[in-house]
């Protein structure tokens, strides 16, 4: 083992910190990648802007790619540095919140595919609902990317508490969608927006999932 005070130990920690700087980075990019796919979704739903939503599909694909990347330095980094507790710590938390930030380009792309399928009918109702849960769930978003990047626990645990608005917007959206008298015609309008409120749902959850991480990484307390 090394010790602490060793030249030898000095330079492994120089190597290491430096790669971690570059997984935060890294993830941040992949961040913004995901925050600019639910911005073009939204475009897609709440300005019928067809561009916007098409553009997710080639932008999830470089979102893939920095989360393969990601993970399998995290995993080199376990295997070839022998971390100590808190270095694995974080390089594991890292591993799981890129997949949750995959998970919600993932949820982008499908509320982009939803707002493809809903172009050809006439607006369905409760649209501004939709619209305000929406927002919520992109500030959720660039809050746990603000955590991440200060690696602010404090910031982290704040997540949790917006995530219950989120709920709330869920039930009382499918509530009223349940009780929507469907016009005559096609019901998939309906059934495009419950999913969207599905995905909305998720997009919440993994942003929380993403600041409960941070926490984690700084305090080593589930």
């Amino acid at each position: 083992m090394l010790s602490a005070q060793s030249p030898s130990h000095r330079v492994y920690r120089w190597q290491f910190d430096r790669s971690i700087r570059h997984l935060e980075q890294d993830a941040l990019r992949m961040g913004a990648l995901v925050e600019d796919s639910c911005l073009l979704a939204f475009k897609g739903l709440f300005e019928r802007n067809l561009e916007a939503a098409r553009k997710i599909d080639r932008q999830d694909k470089e979102i893939d790619h920095f989360y393969r990347q990601i993970e399998m330095r995290c995993i080199d980094l376990i295997a070839s540095a022998s971390p100590v507790e808190r270095d694995l710590r974080m390089l594991s938390a890292f591993m799981q919140l890129v997949r949750d930030l995959e998970r919600i380009g993932d949820y982008a792309e499908n509320l982009g595919e939803i707002a493809v399928k809903l172009f050809p009918y006439p607006q369905p109702p409760h649209m501004d609902r939709l619209q305000l849960m929406f927002n919520r769930c992109r500030a959720m978003l660039a809050l746990s990317l603000a955590a991440l990047s200060g690696l602010d626990a404090h910031m982290g645990k704040e997540i949790k508490r917006k995530d219950d608005a989120v709920d709330r917007d869920y039930h009382e959206l499918y509530g009223l969608l349940a009780r929507q008298s469907l016009p005559e015609g096609s019901p998939e309008p309906y059934m495009l927006m419950v999913l969207a409120i599905h995905h909305l749902e998720r997009i919440a959850d993994h942003a929380t999932n993403i600041g409960q991480r941070v926490a984690y990484i700084v305090t080593g307390v589930r």
